[in-house]
């Protein structure tokens, strides 16, 4: 018998990232990170100097979210705020040398995850799941809310 769960898109992705989530949890304990974290460290390692404003719509999460996030990082010394030269509202959000330093072994562990999670696919399906799930993202980032 299948079950609506073994239908469902938006339930088989969700276990599979509370899965992911808590596989990368062990696998960056060490090094000080949570999953939490891991959206905003990933945005700020491709481009350092990013607004709340932009973080929270390259992370898609809700302002108050990215805003707890951002306070528990730079409790933890992983960021730091400076004023905007171009918008005295706003902060710019930068990493500190800490944050920076820890970037190629948290993408290796993070690494380590996917490719535990992508073993028993072929590279031709694994490399399929993954632009199917591109392609997702896409259409729901421009779904109308």
């Amino acid at each position: 018998m299948v079950h609506f769960k073994d239908k469902s898109a938006g339930y088989l992705v969700n276990h599979l990232a509370r899965l992911l989530e808590q596989a990368l949890a062990v696998a960056i304990r060490p090094l000080g990170l949570t999953p939490g974290q891991f959206p905003t460290l990933l945005a700020l390692w491709a481009r350092d100097g990013q607004t709340q404003a932009e973080l929270v719509r390259e992370v898609d999460v809700e302002q108050a979210t990215m805003a707890l996030t951002l306070k528990r990082m730079e409790r933890d010394g992983l960021i730091r705020r400076e004023r905007n030269p171009e918008d005295s509202r706003s902060r710019l959000i930068y990493l500190t040398p800490h944050a920076k330093a820890l970037e190629d072994r948290a993408l290796a562990q993070a690494a380590e995850v996917n490719a535990r999670a992508l073993a028993d696919l072929d590279e031709h399906e694994a490399q399929q799941f993954l632009s199917l799930a591109i392609r997702l993202v896409e259409t729901l980032r421009k779904a109308p809310d």
